[in-house]
């Protein structure tokens, strides 16, 4: 746990370990920020007894709920997440992941928390301990909008990977399409839908800060909130056109699939047809009869086989030349 303290004009960096040292930030005169991370249920305790936080906030930032904005008496709490991809990001077997970040924004004070580290926080933080008049001079509803913001940019910096898969997948399709590219269009078209499930809340969550009178956002600070929320607005149409675009892949697979299975249909009923015949003048001297001058006379006759092997190489050349006239090789 860290708090970030700005009173009378002097910035300090603490770290509180107990319920005191953290009443102590709390009760300093100024702005401070408390941001902890971790697991960890005592420090999520101190950090509800000691800001007033309700029990309810507390236990939504320790689970995976989908992003939502609530106003309490003393606080405005947002419950966001930064996206990101798994171990195995390379294959995209659905591993887009989501780390919970929970926003309490009171009168004078902010408190973050997640159980993992937030690369958005972290910035956030680093830039509000250099530059503090960042942090006092708009209030912390206004730090908070930076860290959403941030947030955000970590969206787009995930949405360019997909789409470039994307455009390897359209690639792909069009060179060589294989049963791993509709593996792929399948897994690219599950990250995508794993993204729309975080950012359609997410826009609402933003909506609220943005022009819910009731929440702990000044009005000053409503317009880079509406800023953030047009930009979740182009993050969502993004969403739904590199699904159009992976379902789109995924036709022409189907269709290059159809077209060449198709071809080889082609070729085996040319085959079947070619052969036809050929059974049939086989069937027809492969019957046994009686001897006799009526039965077959020309099993007789001294040419007989190498006659009927060259009528039947005649018939065949006969018929690949018609097929090949029509176009069916």
């Amino acid at each position: 746990m860290r708090a970030l303290v700005v009173s009378d004009g002097a910035t300090t960096v603490r770290s509180p370990e107990d319920r005191e040292s953290l009443a102590a930030v709390r009760d300093t005169p100024g702005l401070s920020w408390v941001d902890a991370t971790g697991a960890d249920p005592d420090a999520l305790g101190e950090l509800v007894d000691v800001f007033d936080i309700h029990p309810l906030s507390a236990e939504d930032v320790r689970s995976d709920l989908r992003a939502k904005v609530e106003t309490f008496e003393s606080y405005t709490f947002a419950l966001l997440s930064e996206p990101g991809f798994g171990p195995d990001a390379g294959a995209l077997v659905e591993q887009i992941e989501a780390r919970t970040v929970g926003l309490f924004v009171g009168e004078d004070w902010l408190v973050t928390y997640a159980v993992e580290p937030i690369a958005a926080v972290d910035q956030i933080w680093s830039a509000a301990a250099d530059s503090p008049a960042q942090f006092t001079d708009r209030g912390p509803d206004f730090t908070a909008y930076r860290v959403i913001r941030r947030l955000m940019e970590e969206y787009y910096r995930v949405i360019d990977d997909v789409e470039d898969h994307i455009e390897a997948i359209e690639d792909a399709v069009v060179e060589d399409p294989s049963p791993e590219t509709l593996a792929t269009i399948n897994e690219v078209r599950a990250d995508l839908l794993a993204l729309r499930k975080l950012l359609w809340p997410a826009r609402d969550a933003v909506a609220a800060l943005a022009w819910d009178e009731g929440t702990y956002v000044r009005e000053a600070n409503r317009k880079y909130f509406r800023s953030t929320y047009d930009q979740l607005v182009e993050l969502v149409e993004l969403i739904e056109t590199y699904r159009e675009l992976a379902s789109g892949s995924r036709d022409i697979y189907l269709n290059a699939l159809s077209t060449s299975t198709n071809e080889v249909m082609k070729r085996l009923t040319v085959v079947a047809t070619i052969i036809l015949p050929l059974t049939f003048v086989a069937g027809i001297y492969g019957m046994n009869f009686e001897g006799s001058p009526y039965n077959m006379p020309e099993l007789g006759w001294t040419y007989a086989y190498p006659a009927v092997m060259l009528g039947m190489l005649g018939v065949t050349a006969v018929m690949l030349a018609y097929f090949r006239q029509e176009g069916w090789l």
